[in-house]
């Protein structure tokens, strides 16, 4: 446990003086080698897993460390939203512009079933990656044709379109996803840090 809260402490120390880049498979790498990755998983209906890397975004750096060693405190939880845009996820997307610039779907007929954003439930880790791979978000398809989702994104407020909170992630799909009334989608998350 000692070693993360130091990479963390040394991931905050060169943020605050700009000393980190942001690499082209959107993890992002401080001066002293530490990297910060993500990557979403998903499948339809009990298919073969799909993995995509993400952007974290500044937004969700600044949140990651500012609950690990900051004085903010931990959300309620994180939650996963579909979006529909064919936009490529930038560091400077917050929670506040997410929904409308990724046309996040929030439609309950032409969408998913449940009221809520999914939530992301992590198992704790003893290692530098953490995800919820055990016990992934599931969400019912529904839709009077098909629906088109274009990527996933992870943030702290449950409500699907809410600006509130911050944006952890973000990525856009190589290929989109394509849904039938129905299917069944299972979305997983895994963050690390390695150094």
């Amino acid at each position: 446990m000692k070693s993360k809260q130091l990479m963390l402490a040394a991931v905050s120390a060169a943020m605050a003086v700009g000393d980190y880049k942001s690499n082209a498979d959107g993890s992002v790498t401080t001066g002293g080698g530490i990297t910060a990755k993500g990557e979403y998983f998903d499948r339809i209906n009990g298919g073969e897993w799909e993995r995509t890397e993400n952007l974290i975004p500044t937004e969700g750096l600044a949140h990651i460390l500012n609950v690990a060693l900051g004085t903010t405190a931990k959300p309620a939880g994180y939650y996963l939203a579909l979006f529909s845009a064919a936009a490529q996820p930038t560091s400077s997307w917050t929670a506040a512009s997410f929904a409308t610039t990724a046309s996040e779907i929030v439609s309950l007929t032409e969408g998913y079933s449940s009221a809520t954003r999914p939530v992301w439930t992590p198992t704790n880790t003893s290692t530098s990656s953490i995800d919820n791979m055990t016990s992934v978000a599931k969400v019912t398809m529904k839709t009077a044709s098909s629906l088109t989702v274009q990527g996933a994104a992870m943030l702290t407020s449950s409500a699907r379109g809410g600006t509130a909170g911050a944006l952890i992630s973000a990525t856009k799909y190589s290929a989109a996803r394509v849904f039938q009334d129905g299917d069944t989608y299972e979305i997983g998350y895994r963050i690390s840090l390695t150094v």
